[in-house]
């Protein structure tokens, strides 16, 4: 079984995706800046998972984390980029410029500088999977969606060029692109609120983190010669057709 590391482990996508793989056998690191929830998801789990406290806008922190990780816990073979937020629905005239900064050097350079850490290793190895959580958000724009589409439509064009950078090894990369999931902390981050995190979903029926848990194990358990490139998915309450047309009357 693989050494797996899942970033932003804390709640949610993480904490759904450090349980089932553990369950299935494998060593999970699990990080995030939560150090309670991730001395708490130890406890649950065993000495199968490593809770590891660490904030992905920490850049020499993160760098230095493939030298400084406990030597039986260096050889990560599965990397999950899954920390990453949205704020904020303004409209980008509207949008406060920090809510994007925060963004931006969470979703794209924590998630590159985590990739590039550990990237080195599994060339050398020749073996590796680097797995990374993006949204339908980079393929489908809409009112509020700005910066955070454009983050997750960097990690998709990211994805592709990693994987074409990779050709003639045998690491493999997929980029997973959920629609409207429920049961984390997304919404009530975006929002700033946890009723109207909740509201979000009334009447619906969304994907969960489990399933989100259950796509990566299918994915950890392919034959190594086979790469998938992307997954996009949504529950069936949710299409990406429809355009908006603003008309107006003379």
């Amino acid at each position: 079984m693989a050494i797996v590391l899942v970033t932003g482990a804390t709640a949610g996508f993480g904490r759904a995706i450090a349980q089932r793989l553990v369950s299935e056998g494998h060593r999970v690191i699990g990080t995030g800046r939560r150090k309670a929830r991730l001395d708490a998801l130890r406890e649950t789990l065993g000495e199968a998972f490593l809770p590891l406290e660490l904030d992905m806008t920490d850049r020499t922190g993160i760098r230095s984390l493939p030298d400084t990780l406990p030597p039986e816990w260096r050889e990560v073979a599965v990397l999950i980029n899954n920390a990453g937020l949205a704020l904020g629905v303004g409209k980008a005239q509207e949008a406060d410029i920090d809510d994007w900064e925060t963004m931006i050097d969470t979703n794209v350079s924590g998630m590159v500088e985590m990739t590039r850490a550990f990237l080195p290793g599994m060339v050398q190895r020749n073996a590796g999977y680097v797995l990374t959580i993006g949204s339908i958000a980079g393929s489908y724009p809409y009112v509020g969606g700005n910066v955070y589409g454009a983050t997750k439509a960097f990690v998709a064009q990211f994805m592709r060029n990693l994987r074409t950078d990779l050709l003639g090894t045998a690491v493999r990369v997929t980029n997973i692109e959920p629609g409207m999931c429920g049961g984390s902390e997304f919404s009530a981050v975006r929002l700033r609120d946890e009723e109207k995190g909740r509201d979000v979903y009334k009447g619906t029926d969304p994907l969960t983190p489990e399933d989100i848990a259950a796509t990566i194990s299918w994915l950890v358990a392919l034959p190594p010669h086979m790469n998938v490139n992307a997954i996009e998915m949504m529950p069936v309450c949710q299409a990406a057709g429809g355009l908006a047309v603003d008309r107006r009357r003379d």
